[in-house]
């Protein structure tokens, strides 16, 4: 028998304890079959955890993912998770500065004459807004066909098609992004609002042949067929604090410091594949009918005996900044900075300095000024504060178009410089400076914490630090499409029948979304 397992054989062994491990995991369970779940960490949540990054204040920030959108509906009442999904008030605000003078773009939760007349401000007509209107008018039935058939097996993307505008379609899904902002928009801050949702995490010019930016796109404007982002209640580890709890209720069992050497796909015995880990107490293995994995399918062919092929391993493109704050800062608009701060920020993102950033960083340089947007969660949810001075809010920045490449000559001044470069496209809309309402601790130092891409692969075991696994690939099957077996049909295959991908790099991963776990106990179900 293998210290820490209760037995020498499963049903199923999951390889990696995020979020989307949590849910196969509990899926599978629940249908009676035996779980081992297998976590190199000495926790369990992968990148949705909340975590204290400043000692000397209570406040658990939701530290490398954010926000919720592609989280189905379904999957939370399948497994009675006890989590809430609270609404921003506002969608977003884009502050911009004009021959001089301060503005900014307000787009409302519920749209509304204030935001109609945020965009009469900015562009002097209302051809702008009306515009915008009738492209996430076309946007939305996109969504709303794409998001019911997230938690099936790959529906057809000819019937997809056909149930969409072909403009939209066209727009979307066949030519980049890029040409469809600029026939469409004229303003420069409007396209770069539009233009955002297509490179959180994803390192692309708008014209990117490949369309790894419409894809982006789409994952960013689908989730329960709406598209809004919510601020999980209690931080995001609150979510996979319900998973994980419905995974131990229905007999999941869970081994942490448990870091997986090898998974050998079945030789044809009866008993299974194996898996191998290591832990305090030595290397120790399992058989299991199947193995799930909640890792990055370039580590899951190192794990399958394969070598690490760098020309191969994906390459994370952001910056992450999380502050907290003695005092929200005023803006140079004017706008009320709880208003401001409680939706997206846009900061450096009009559709020119998107492009003139990636052309930097292409080249090897830190982006001036760089692109990135801010969120203020505490002022949605309170909650996650805990005992601190009145009027303390939290800050967190995600920075576009920073590539893991930028840093690899000389991390820590590439990092200081790109921390710096964030944080003054920041205070050039403000009119107290981060430096001057950011919170200290007792001996005088900022709470700010930043993480480049290679601290997120260190940190989460993420190649390259890139939060989608690698790129991400349309919610559908194409006519060349194989769909022979149920791992096929649900878009978790791999080149082993028994090993199952069940993270973001199933088909239809990505996000905090649970889609790879439940498609993977899908297809185990299926299979039986």
């Amino acid at each position: 028998m293998n210290q820490g397992a209760s037995r020498e054989s499963y049903d199923v062994a999951i390889v990696g304890g995020g979020h989307n491990g949590l849910t196969a995991a509990a899926y599978l369970a629940r249908a009676g079959l035996s779980v081992l779940l297998l976590e190199r960490a000495d926790h369990v949540g992968g990148a949705a955890i909340s975590t204290q990054a400043f000692p000397a204040y209570p406040t658990r920030l939701s530290r490398y993912s954010y926000l919720v959108s592609l989280l189905p509906d379904e999957v939370v009442r399948d497994l009675d998770l006890d989590i809430a999904l609270a609404r921003r008030r506002t969608a977003s605000y884009t502050p911009y500065r004009h021959d001089g003078i301060s503005g900014g773009l307000l787009v409302e939760r519920d749209e509304g004459e204030a935001t109609r007349a945020s965009f009469r401000e900015l562009t002097g007509s209302d051809d702008e807004y009306d515009a915008w209107r009738e492209f996430y008018a076309g946007v939305a039935d996109l969504a709303a066909a794409v998001a019911p058939t997230l938690t099936s097996t790959l529906p057809s993307e000819a019937d997809l098609r056909a149930a969409v505008d072909p403009q939209v379609w066209t727009d979307v899904v066949q030519r980049p992004l890029g040409e469809a902002i600029e026939r469409r928009f004229h303003d420069d801050v409007v396209r770069g609002v539009v233009a955002t949702d297509a490179l959180i995490g994803t390192f692309a010019s708008l014209h990117e042949p490949t369309l790894i930016q419409n894809r982006c796109f789409l994952y960013h404007l689908i989730g329960n067929g709406t598209g809004e982002w919510r601020v999980p209640i209690g931080g995001m580890g609150a979510v996979t604090g319900a998973l994980e709890a419905a995974a131990r209720t229905a007999g999941v069992e869970i081994l942490t410091r448990a870091g997986v050497s090898r998974i050998v796909p079945d030789d044809g015995s009866a008993e299974g594949a194996e898996v191998r880990w290591h832990d305090a107490g030595g290397e120790h293995g399992v058989r299991a009918r199947f193995v799930l994995a909640n890792v990055a399918p370039w580590v899951l062919q190192i794990l399958l005996g394969g070598e690490e092929d760098p020309d191969s391993k994906p390459e994370g493109a952001q910056l992450k900044i999380n502050l907290l704050l003695a005092r929200l800062p005023r803006l140079r608009s004017g706008a009320d900075p709880e208003e401001a701060f409680a939706g997206t920020l846009h900061l450096a993102e009009n559709y020119g300095q998107l492009e003139a950033a990636y052309a930097a960083a292409a080249a090897g340089q830190v982006p001036d000024p760089m692109p990135g947007e801010v969120y203020c969660h505490s002022l949605t949810d309170p909650s996650i504060l805990g005992d601190v001075p009145p009027g303390t809010h939290t800050l967190t920045y995600f920075g576009l178009h920073t590539p893991a490449s930028l840093f690899t000559e000389d991390p820590e001044a590439t990092k200081a410089e790109a921390v710096r470069q964030a944080l003054a496209a920041l205070d050039e809309h403000l009119l107290d400076p981060i430096d001057e309402v950011v919170l200290r601790d007792p001996d005088g130092n900022p709470c700010i914490e930043a993480k480049i891409p290679q601290e997120i692969e260190a940190d989460l075991a993420m190649p390259g630090g890139h939060i989608f696994h690698g790129d991400l690939d349309w919610p559908w099957a194409s006519a060349r499409t194989r769909l022979d077996t149920a791992a096929e049909r649900w878009g978790v295959h791999t080149d082993h029948p028994q090993v199952l991908l069940c993270g973001s790099g199933a088909r239809r991963g990505g996000a905090v979304s649970g889609l790879g776990g439940h498609n993977a106990a899908q297809a185990v179900l299926e299979s039986l």
